[in-house]
């Protein structure tokens, strides 16, 4: 079972902020991880369960109840180990998710933003919102996950050595002990993008100075690590464990994949901060006077033209947007007398300024859970940009190979 936290994903987008007034640039400004189901929030960071988890958590279920804790508390019904499973299996996925929030409460503490912690079928994610801005903070998250596991195998650990012996509460908390020592041991490792590899990446970055050449070298250790997994699995599945070996090796493809796809991300922001916004913003975007009346936005602009969100306009000074999910609060009988500016959501805005790249417009967007952004110059609007311009953009410049022929920058300038 293994942890990780996960940066904005350019190819894929990132859920947002949770929802707010100043966000409501699109119908959907907030994402959900597709597939996952909220539970709750911890310090602000929404916890999220996704469906794959029920699998993992089935599975460690029985495995305990029925293998594990019968040797240890024999003579029990069948119930009692079944109850043991249980119990087990979620102070099991507990403990992740502590070692998950420990590294979102130190990147909240370095001033990263976090938008969840997911748990699902490998162990849990946290949603870090953008890349720590220096090697010492990107250790000092990564390297706290595993010594959180640590510690809990010691408390864990402690607890079974208190308890009488040879009772469920000494089995369940010996299991645990063993457990989260494994998790560290597990995240430890330098297969970028666990724990370890995102160590290495620190490391690697502090020496060379360098984040983009430490991601590289990181990612292909981490892809190392992977097939090194893969091999093991398929040795294992001769062998005539075939499960344990499926499931190593599913591990070992699950992380060569993140550990490639790590390097691409990188290689695309860096592509992406020599690109200036100017050269994919809509220079003349529709706008909505502060006189419109929300029956002419609905009719007239989003139904005619499909536009879901517009800035609000006065002699060029941007007032704010105005979006379907505004209007969708008033009773459609006062849309004729209702001027936009009286519902929209209002200044200050997520904006990025005339002088921004795509990368830290992308940041913008990804941290404040919207898909485009005003650009703006002394309050005044310059033109809006959508995470779609950008992605287009990235599948063309692949498509066409301008990685290859031409530096991206000199392209676009071209």
């Amino acid at each position: 079972m293994s942890t990780i936290y996960e940066e904005p994903r350019v190819q894929h987008g990132v859920p947002g902020e949770e929802r707010r007034r100043s966000s409501s640039m699109q119908d959907t400004t907030t994402r959900s991880p597709g597939g996952s189901l909220k539970l709750g929030t911890l310090a602000g960071i929404e916890i999220r369960v996704h469906y794959t988890w029920l699998f993992a958590f089935i599975l460690v279920a029985w495995s305990l109840g029925q293998g594990y804790f019968l040797p240890m508390t024999p003579g029990q019904a069948a119930s009692a180990y079944w109850i043991l499973g249980v119990l087990s299996a979620l102070l099991l996925f507990g403990s992740v998710l502590v070692h998950e929030l420990a590294h979102s409460l130190v990147a909240e503490g370095r001033g990263i933003r976090v938008h969840d912690i997911t748990l699902f079928i490998f162990g849990g994610v946290s949603n870090i919102t953008s890349e720590a801005s220096s090697a010492r903070d990107e250790f000092l998250i990564a390297v706290v996950g595993p010594l959180t596991s640590l510690v809990l195998a010691g408390l864990f650990w402690l607890l079974a050595h208190v308890l009488p012996p040879n009772t469920d509460g000494a089995a369940v908390a010996a299991y645990l002990s063993f457990a989260n020592l494994l998790l560290a041991a597990f995240n430890i490792v330098p297969g970028f993008p666990l724990d370890g590899g995102r160590v290495l990446r620190a490391i690697i970055w502090a020496i060379a100075g360098d984040m983009q050449r430490a991601t590289r070298i990181a990612s292909y250790v981490g892809q190392a690590f992977a097939f090194l997994l893969i091999t093991w699995g398929i040795v294992q599945v001769l062998g005539g464990n075939l499960f344990g070996g499926l499931w190593i090796a599913f591990i070992g493809w699950f992380l060569n994949s993140g550990a490639e796809a790590s390097r691409q991300e990188q290689r695309t922001r860096a592509d992406l901060s020599v690109v200036p916004v100017t050269a994919l913003m809509d220079a003349a975007p529709p706008v909505a006077a502060p006189t419109l009346s929300v029956q002419e936005f609905v009719f007239g602009n989003t139904l005619r033209h499909g536009h879901r969100a517009l800035p609000v306009v006065d002699s060029g000074r941007l007032l704010g947007m105005i979006s379907i999910t505004d209007v969708k609060h008033i009773p459609s009988e006062a849309w004729a007398t209702t001027d936009v500016v009286a519902v929209m959501t209002p200044m200050p805005l997520s904006v990025v300024t005339l002088d921004a790249d795509l990368e830290s417009a992308l940041e913008v967007m990804v941290a404040s859970g919207v898909n485009q952004v005003p650009v703006v110059q002394d309050d005044h609007l310059a033109g809006m940009l959508s995470r779609d311009d950008i992605l287009t953009y990235v599948r063309l410049a692949k498509e066409l190979h301008l990685r290859d022929s031409a530096p991206v920058s000199s392209a676009v300038a071209a």
